[in-house]
């Protein structure tokens, strides 16, 4: 674990994996909501998490960079659940890479259950982990310039849901209808970091 200072009173910790990246995300949130650690923002992303707004950053890192990595934390007991129809233009492109047929890319996709490692690129946008690592695809070489909102997509070893339309170089395999970032809503993220997500193939209409 190493943490490198941001700015005055910030700390990006880099760690080795995703998964140990989750699990400081959940010991740092733990340690603030007990009170024994004072600071403003606690951002996970691949391989790092920013703390921003420390009183005392070098303590803080000292701590860190000496203790042992946390444990993996524990799962959360409810499941969000996303209708997905497997209609996406890059669906036999998948297919291929992986040498299954469409049908049972969805099989696969909707027989895992994911969890979010982190957000980002856009509001509601979660990266979604679980696919074992045979299933990784590139991004597309060209990458399109407006994907609509809702589409459903991979890229290396995550899926997504664009929570709105955007350009974008993921494979998209399906749509949902499901409503990813709402300003009225509280939360506005449906999808938050740890979320547990399943697929749930529904017909094409």
């Amino acid at each position: 674990m190493r943490a490198l200072h941001v700015g005055d009173d910030a700390l990006l910790v880099e760690v080795s994996s995703g998964e140990e990246a989750q699990a400081l995300h959940a010991e740092l949130l733990r340690r603030r909501a007990e009170g024994s650690l004072a600071v403003r923002e606690i951002v996970p992303a691949a391989r790092t998490v920013l703390l921003d707004g420390l009183a005392e950053p070098a303590r803080v890192a000292g701590e860190l960079t000496t203790s042992e990595p946390p444990p993996a934390p524990p799962r959360a007991r409810d499941v969000v659940e996303l209708p997905v129809r497997y209609d996406g233009p890059d669906l036999a492109d998948v297919a291929a890479h992986w040498g299954v047929s469409a049908e049972e890319v969805a099989r696969i996709h909707a027989g895992t259950e994911f969890s979010v490692a982190f957000c980002g690129f856009a509001p509601g946008f979660g990266y979604l982990t679980g696919l074992p690592p045979r299933y990784e695809v590139p991004r597309r070489a060209t990458p399109r310039t407006a994907v609509p909102a809702g589409a459903v997509a991979l890229a290396g070893p995550y899926t997504g849901v664009y929570p709105r339309s955007s350009p974008g170089g993921w494979q998209l395999i399906g749509t949902t209808d499901t409503v990813l970032w709402d300003h009225t809503r509280v939360p506005a993220a449906l999808l938050s970091p740890g979320t547990r997500v399943r697929f749930v193939p529904v017909a094409s209409s």
